[in-house]
């Protein structure tokens, strides 16, 4: 795949940003904000001593400090990319510090317990405008991100009703020169889209893996030896970072259950297909399924290389 060209933005780059946890997306951020020329001067603040050594070897930041209070108090924008469990403390902790004008998004795949979390310790003069860029990959870390992750994948904003549009603005300006697509939906709204899009998949990857592995004690092994594609993409999936989704499932627990209440029904449709036998449910279920996968392709949300060019992910960019 060629190298994507470089995002295309009109907005003028931040005087400051500061990036709350350095994992794949906060290290993408920072490495893609460098590269395009996002922000003058960027703060990396992570609790990791680990972390902030490797941060300073790759050369990430201008600053890098355990001190959430202290990084953010000069930001123009402060990207939270933190379990979403723990962005209420982080903000809390920064709140006083912030100058008037900032603005704080964050990188959550939970929207309204978020929004919940972070509403009652921000001042007045300090906006709020979240964000979820769906991209990612299963690795973890500052060594797994990569300037173009962003690339041509959605980025969802769900600022609250009487958010100042300047302070949308200024988070869109920032994803689109890292070159995502923006979308704009309420909070409520993005938690039941994502929980069937992201949440659900993931809590039936953790579930089969999770079975398998009860299997292979049983099977002496030959679970993992004759492991096929599927089953293979299943544990890229389950390998994901576990406090995140610990977060997510918890702190989006009506939406998730929702829609397993409606997969639950869909399987028992299917179970009935193949206890009676009958060939042309299936078969029309798998046309369609088929024509979803085609229609994501087609948008540029997938490839459909060979192995879907899993040998790519991983990051390992300078």
């Amino acid at each position: 795949m060629p190298e994507p060209s470089v995002p295309a933005t009109a907005a003028p780059p931040l005087g400051c940003l500061a990036i709350v946890g350095l994992g794949l997306i906060g290290s993408s951020i920072a490495r893609g904000a460098r590269r395009y020329g996002l922000a003058e001067r960027i703060v990396a603040i992570d609790a990791d001593a680990t972390v902030r050594e490797r941060v300073r070897d790759l050369g990430l930041a201008d600053h890098v400090t355990d001190d959430a209070a202290e990084g953010g108090a000069q930001a123009d924008l402060v990207i939270l990319c933190v379990p979403v469990g723990a962005i209420g403390p982080v903000v809390a902790e920064m709140a006083p510090r912030l100058r008037a004008g900032a603005v704080v998004s964050d990188v959550g795949s939970v929207k309204a317990s978020v929004v919940a979390a972070v509403g009652p310790h921000l001042p007045a003069s300090v906006a709020f405008v979240p964000g979820h860029p769906v991209a990612g990959t299963e690795y973890s870390g500052p060594d797994a991100g990569f300037s173009t992750l962003f690339s041509g994948r959605w980025c969802i904003l769900t600022p609250p009703e009487g958010t100042d549009e300047a302070a949308v603005e200024r988070v869109r300006a920032l994803w689109q020169g890292l070159g995502a697509v923006v979308e704009t939906m309420t909070p409520e709204h993005h938690d039941l889209v994502l929980a069937i899009t992201s949440h659900v998949p993931h809590l039936i990857a953790y579930n089969i893996v999770g079975t398998a592995a009860d299997l292979e004690a049983v099977t002496e092994s030959e679970v993992m030896k004759f492991s096929a594609g599927g089953f293979r993409d299943f544990t890229r999936i389950a390998s994901s970072d576990p406090t995140m989704w610990r977060d997510i499932f918890l702190t989006n627990r009506e939406a998730v259950l929702e829609m397993l209440g409606r997969f639950n029904e869909d399987l028992s449709a299917l179970t009935r297909a193949i206890r009676w036998g009958d060939g042309e449910a299936l078969h029309r279920l798998f046309t369609r399924t088929r024509a979803i996968r085609r229609g994501i392709v087609a948008q540029g949300q997938e490839t459909a290389e060979v192995d879907f060019g899993r040998g790519r992910a991983g990051g390992g960019e300078p």
